[in-house]
């Protein structure tokens, strides 16, 4: 849990050991990659994305025939903890992460758009949702897909806007702090 990489991104060794992530040192497609366990609603855990620490591409490896897009990074967490009346929408993983461990609820896409059966899983079970997605024309366009869909599907829902070339996993949580408390 407390690898270099995970560390050098500013994830607490707490955080890593919240989230279940950690080096894989094991054999197989995973092997050399800091792994992220992925569950869904319900708290089954239904896949692995492995992240590459050394630039090897892909950057990250998830299994064959696992959909990211029917899933919510984190989402099981938070429907467990009694859930969130308002949560946080990011983009990534460690973006999730860091913006959790500032003491925001949060939850990932996976991706920087809104599936179907994601903006179902938000509407059932959060009722005011912060788009913070990354400072990038992608980060631009999913935060007005998702402003309008979820708007129309009766969720409250709040922008944060990043520093072009910004990201939520770069911010300290102060920054963070600052950002989401407006």
């Amino acid at each position: 849990h407390a690898h270099a990489y995970l560390t050098g991104r500013g994830i607490t060794k707490e955080t890593t050991e919240q989230f279940g992530v950690g080096l894989f040192p094991g054999k197989g497609s995973m092997s050399g990659r800091v792994v992220i366990p992925i569950h869904n609603e319900r708290g089954e855990l239904v896949a692995y994305a492995g992240r590459s620490i050394d630039g090897a591409e892909p950057r990250y490896k998830l299994p064959a025939g696992f959909h990211k897009a029917a899933e919510v990074f984190n989402l099981h967490r938070l429907i467990a903890g009694k859930g969130a009346d308002e949560l946080v929408v990011v983009e990534g993983f460690f973006d999730c992460m860091k913006v959790s461990q500032a003491g925001f609820p949060c939850v990932a896409l996976m991706g920087s758009s809104l599936s179907a059966q994601q903006e179902e899983l938000l509407c059932r079970h959060c009722k005011v949702v912060v788009l913070m997605f990354d400072g990038d024309e992608a980060g631009s366009r999913a935060t007005d897909d998702c402003l309008v869909r979820l708007a129309r599907r009766g969720l409250w829902v709040k922008v944060v806007v990043l520093q072009p070339g910004q990201q939520p996993d770069q911010l300290s949580s102060e920054e963070l702090t600052g950002l989401l408390r407006k």
